[in-house]
């Protein structure tokens, strides 16, 4: 068998279950999984993602109805699970009839799995650990990402290889696990199929697509980079529980801080209830993100960035990144098979 059509059979379960060419997952990123990357990725045989993040459901309602306007292929929705217009959110995918819906932050509240799955689109969730992953199991989710701490974004404790370790050899054999985290190469995509991957999930080898409409300087930010760019913030007070996020070093590290500082202040007051500062948090990084992918403030923005930065060089069309991509899984294939 040749590394193509072993590459093609390992791949065949993820690709059946999302309707895609090649079982690879976009990343949701927010401002840049939008509607001219999600329709890329999935025009070019993968499965874009469009990220919610903060959108209101007119904005994601619009987001949908603009990606259908630019492919006739799958694509899915990443929801934030601590949304507070998450059932709102839901009924904006259940009219555009959206086939699958990712829910990331933290376990599904009560009866969101079941809303998404009453709607006939498949629910993915994320697993940090192997027991959150049994329970999502038991709760009747359609597949699971494990990502690892070389991602970018919000970000757990663990690297990848490690959580594939642990958690592929006990589900694996049950639905169908997409790896995340750290993979930039196609040689990672086929070592982690061979471990019990159904496919996987890449986020920053994306970023800097011809069609992302991410700013030139964020775009030049990621060229520039080396893994060890990319560092992980800090939580300064431990009564705020805050998600590390792993981006570019830049100004923006002292700016978090400040923020976190000023909505310690408000729960010592009891101006705010803990989940409105978590909130207050994430639409902080929606803001900082914003100001960096939008505007192109690299400084004083969010350059959230994945290890695996330092693995893009250059602007190129997103088909060719595919393509580099599955060709150096199937030489990786052909080779061990050889």
């Amino acid at each position: 068998m040749s590394g193509g059509a072993r590459l093609a059979a390992l791949m065949e379960r993820g690709a059946a279950l999302l309707g895609s060419d090649y079982a690879i997952l976009g990343g949701a990123m927010s401002w840049v999984s939008e509607r001219n990357l999600v329709a890329a990725m999935s025009n070019a045989g993968c499965f874009g993602v469009i990220a919610c993040g903060a959108m209101t459901p007119e904005l994601l309602d619009a987001e949908i109805a603009g990606t259908r306007a630019l492919t006739a292929k799958p694509f899915g929705v990443n929801l934030i699970t601590m949304h507070p217009q998450l059932t709102d959110l839901i009924e904006v995918c259940a009219k555009h009839g959206v086939g699958h819906v990712v829910l990331a932050g933290g376990l599904p509240p009560g009866g969101a799995i079941e809303r998404i799955k009453a709607a006939g689109a498949k629910v993915i969730c994320f697993a940090p650990a192997l027991a959150l992953a049994k329970k999502l199991i038991r709760s009747g989710i359609d597949a699971l990402v494990i990502e690892g701490m070389e991602a970018g974004g919000h970000i757990g404790p663990v690297s990848t290889s490690v959580l594939a370790q642990e958690i592929l050899p006990v589900v694996a054999g049950e639905l169908p696990v997409f790896v995340a985290g750290g993979i930039g190469r196609g040689e990672a995509i086929a070592g982690y199929l061979e471990m019990g991957a159904a496919g996987v999930q890449l986020g920053t080898r994306f970023v800097c697509a011809a069609e992302s409409i991410a700013h030139p300087n964020f775009k030049r930010a990621f060229i520039r980079a080396s893994a060890r760019d990319a560092i992980t913030s800090v939580q300064i007070d431990p009564r705020l529980p805050v998600i590390p996020v792993r981006a570019l070093r830049n100004a923006s590290s002292e700016l978090f801080t400040a923020k976190q500082r000023e909505v310690a202040q408000l729960l010592d007051e009891g101006k705010v209830e803990m989940a409105e500062a978590q909130l207050q948090i994430e639409h902080y990084w929606a803001g900082a993100l914003r100001r960096a992918v939008i505007d192109g403030d690299v400084e004083h923005g969010s350059v959230m960035a994945g290890q695996s930065v330092g693995m893009v060089t250059k602007e190129e069309p997103l088909a060719d990144i595919v393509a580099t991509l599955i060709g150096e899984a199937s030489a990786a294939l052909e080779q061990r098979a050889a």
